[in-house]
């Protein structure tokens, strides 16, 4: 009997390709389309099952709708609002691929009889030493392995990403060949529960405004902001902070006083870091990296890897010294680290 795969259809070009790859190889493959969010009818998710259903009828595929609402609004979505509340700025994708995809899915997958789960995410999986690796995919430009560094090792095992040696160029041919409906579909961005809508606005519905005065480092007040929890570090659109001169950007938050720091000029040296602290640290290999060696890290998606590294390193945490200084390092986000093309871990930037 060939193994059972699940793989997880989203109704976007990338996981319907890795659908159809698996289903060529042999594999007995079975489409799961995640429902994660009901709570407002702007949500796309309707078009994306019916896009998921013509996909499974091309490839000749099984396909079942799960809901894991509950637990996404338990394990994601109180997480994001209580983060933001606290004035920082989450990843809610990455704790959605380590409670959602990898565990909820997982579990759901492997009660239907499953050997693996797979997804269209551009990332490679390597064993050394009876140990799983996360790897770069093979399109830097896509790579998507800072997103899943929470992942362990059982989570690893039971995995499979298919992209992950193709470029974004070539999965859109393959689906374009196989007559994919989704081979054009325009890939989705944002985060998945709020997608292309206004973000402040999103956000306002469940953290009211609480206004206060936009500063410069030296107190001078510039404007009025509608709260901080709206705001990010090295956030430009939307200050509405009128004049000539440089550019304004958001430099940090005083929680204390309410009030918002601003400064001009992108590369002020306020939103310039060569240090930072990181908690609630994670290791794929489930061993600490070694202080002594150079590490790359990314402090935000799709950001240039930057080398660093390690002045301390313990179970309460982590600092990393950066060789050059990064820009707008936020709070909330997470610190991804890298061994040349392998992805170590992180940990959440404080």
């Amino acid at each position: 009997m060939a193994e059972r795969i699940v793989v997880g259809l989203s109704g976007g070009v990338d996981s319907s390709v890795a659908a159809l790859l698996l289903k060529r190889q042999g594999y007995e493959v079975i489409g799961l389309f995640m429902r994660n969010w009901e709570d407002d009818a702007e949500c796309p998710a309707k078009q994306d099952f019916l896009d998921v259903l013509a996909v499974a009828d091309v490839i000749g595929i099984e396909v079942e709708a799960v809901n894991f609402a509950q637990e996404y609004k338990e394990r994601v979505f109180t997480y994001f609002l209580s983060e933001y509340q606290a004035g920082r700025t989450p990843n809610p994708d990455i704790l959605c691929n380590s409670e959602i995809k990898f565990k909820a899915f997982l579990d759901h997958a492997l009660s239907l009889g499953a050997n693996k789960i797979a997804t269209g995410h551009y990332a490679r999986l390597s064993e050394n030493q009876d140990k799983y690796c996360l790897r770069k995919a093979h399109d830097l430009s896509k790579d998507q392995s800072y997103f899943l560094y929470r992942l362990n090792q059982q989570q690893l095992s039971k995995s499979l990403f298919p992209l992950g040696d193709l470029l974004k160029s070539e999965v859109r041919e393959i689906a374009r060949q196989a007559a994919l409906p989704t081979h054009a579909k325009k890939d989705s961005t944002g985060i998945c529960f709020i997608g292309e809508r206004d973000f402040r606005a999103f956000l306002e519905r469940y953290l009211p405004k609480q206004p206060g005065e936009m500063e410069t480092p030296d107190g001078r007040v510039v404007h009025q902001h509608q709260g901080l929890m709206y705001y990010t570090i090295g956030q430009r659109q939307g200050l509405g902070i009128g004049g000539q001169g440089e550019p304004w950007f958001v430099a940090g938050k005083d929680l204390a006083r309410n009030v918002l720091i601003v400064v001009q000029g992108h590369t002020h040296p306020l939103l310039l870091n060569s240090t930072l602290h990181a908690q609630d640290l994670s290791w794929i290999a489930q061993t600490t990296p070694n202080k002594t060696c150079t590490y790359a890290a990314k402090t935000r998606y799709r950001q240039q890897d930057a080398t660093c590294h390690f002045s301390a390193l313990d179970e309460a945490g982590c600092n990393l010294v950066f060789e050059t200084p990064q820009w707008a390092v936020t709070p909330g986000q997470s610190v991804v680290i890298y061994d040349n093309d392998i992805c170590l871990g992180g940990g959440i930037i404080t």
